[in-house]
């Protein structure tokens, strides 16, 4: 039995009607590497099982504390059924990207059973009419709520179903599991009891130890995220969302971003995306006659640079951050980007450079739960009549060698992410063996046409690749000028 975080149970306890907290990973597979180039449901339905003692939370369910008196606990579900959470579907004919698409979406917005463990799994058959993929091709979308999301959890979650090769060993046998009782609302009382008599010395203990992940993160959203941003220009998504989400996703080769950087002397890929980013919400905006004259917002990482050089760190840092989507010119948008981002007062204002470097030596999927975690937090406790940022863009940084699904290459890798009352848009940016993927995630009444956002996208990225392939075309520095953006530059520390 192991109680859930404040954070974590927060995400239990927000969860509503219209908006819940779950974090679904797409993944496609291209199944002509497996054995006989078939990959059955079975097959998978068995690899799942022989699996779960790599990821304790799957069988583990919520048990809430009467009068929610204390933080809810996980505790192993008696009645657990695979078959329950591992599922197997296909799309009607033509079996096309906008059929699966809105199938995704679907099941990403329906929420999950909170008496059962908080995940599930499809196997969706079907995609007969994919371009850029191969006929036969499957998709597997596991679908899980945050609060199980833990620190370690997106690296157990890919060992879970994946290999690095086509042919793999010979797996162990599975480890036998026996549930342990769940304990008794008296025992449950006891415990609650015994935390609210101590919580004074438990809320001393972190003022005692170092300067840590947890205590770093924290102080910074306490600090920043909590307060009022200041007044930035509200979009259609910056209203109450619906139930409904809708869902879409390009794919873009990596060593194009690091081609695209060198239009700006410093940018980053991290840069590029944001550019990318800005030029889509810029485009689909003007269509509508919605673009704002001042600059978007987006609650967004940016790179973490070298205290003493001009080095990239394998880092990032939450701010929020202004796309410049008021300017036209494309490169000098990038370059104000970058000349954000590269700014120490954005960092500074959350983290001291000795505070940086001390936290990137911790766990990166440590920084990216808790970061991504409390951006969404704090957005509930704002409400919706103050959203933190115009859009979220997130990070999801995947592998980058090639991984396999019973011998079926993994061909493509994408998130559908929680969106929430004030910020109905999210941009997730999955890399994985030398290809990104730009999806995004909102609310079907404030995003009718998700195709177009899609194609908003793919021509942003276009008129970026088309400029850094010009061979006159010479890299232009960042303006060094001050700037005022239209929200606080905070930062919480990610490390990607």
């Amino acid at each position: 039995m192991r109680q859930l975080s404040g954070s974590d149970a927060a995400f239990i306890y927000s969860d509503t009607a219209h908006t819940n907290s779950n974090v679904s990973l797409l993944h496609i597979y291209d199944q002509t590497t497996a054995p006989k180039g078939v990959v059955r449901f079975k097959q998978i339905l068995t690899h799942v099982e022989n699996r779960l003692s790599q990821l304790p939370v799957l069988r583990q369910k919520v048990l809430r504390v009467p009068l929610d008196l204390d933080y809810p606990y996980w505790v192993e579900d008696e009645n657990f059924d695979i078959e329950y959470h591992v599922r197997h579907i296909a799309l009607p004919k033509p079996g096309d990207w906008r059929q699966f698409c809105i199938q995704a979406a679907r099941i990403h917005a329906r929420p999950l059973d909170l008496q059962r463990p908080l995940w599930e799994m499809y196997v969706i058959e079907g995609l007969d009419s994919l371009l850029d993929l191969p006929a036969g091709s499957f998709a597997v979308l596991l679908k899980i709520h945050h609060a199980a999301v833990d620190v370690s959890s997106g690296h157990l979650i890919t060992a879970l179903l994946h290999d690095l090769s086509a042919t793999p060993s010979k797996p162990p046998p599975s480890v036998p599991w026996f549930p342990q009782e769940s304990p008794s609302n008296l025992a449950l009382m006891w415990r609650a009891g015994f935390h609210a008599a101590s919580f004074p010395l438990r809320m001393m203990q972190p003022l005692t130890k170092g300067l840590g992940l947890m205590s770093l993160t924290v102080k910074t959203f306490f600090n920043e995220f909590l307060q009022l941003p200041e007044a930035f220009p509200l979009t259609r998504f910056n209203t109450v969302v619906s139930p409904r989400r809708v869902f879409d996703t390009r794919r873009f080769a990596f060593a194009d971003f690091r081609l695209i950087r060198n239009l700006v002397k410093g940018a980053t890929v991290n840069d590029v995306v944001l550019a990318v980013c800005a030029g889509a919400l810029r485009r689909y905006l003007a269509q509508q006659g919605e673009l704002p004259d001042e600059s978007l917002v987006a609650a967004a990482p940016i790179s973490v640079r070298n205290a003493t050089s001009q080095e990239e760190q394998d880092g990032y840092a939450w701010a929020r951050v202004s796309l410049f989507t008021q300017v036209n010119d494309p490169v000098k948008r990038l370059a104000s980007i970058t000349d954000m981002t590269s700014s120490s007062e954005v960092m500074s204002r959350a983290l001291g450079a000795r505070e940086l470097t001390d936290l990137s030596r911790h766990a990166p999927s440590a920084a990216i739960s808790v970061s991504s975690k409390m951006l969404r937090s704090a957005s509930a406790r704002l409400g919706d009549w103050a959203p933190l940022a115009n859009c979220n863009i997130t990070n999801v940084p995947g592998p980058q060698q090639p991984l396999y699904l019973l011998g079926a290459r993994l061909s493509y890798l994408s998130a559908i992410m929680p969106i929430a009352d004030g910020m109905g848009l999210v941009f997730s940016v999955t890399s994985y063996n030398d290809m990104m993927v730009i999806s995004f995630t909102g609310c079907y009444e404030q995003l009718p046409d998700p195709e177009n956002l899609a194609k908003c996208l793919r021509d942003s990225f276009q008129e970026y690749l088309e400029l850094a392939k010009k061979p006159s075309q010479r890299s232009l520095k960042p303006p060094r000028k001050a700037h005022r953006t239209a929200t606080k530059k905070t930062a919480i520390k990610q490390v990607a």
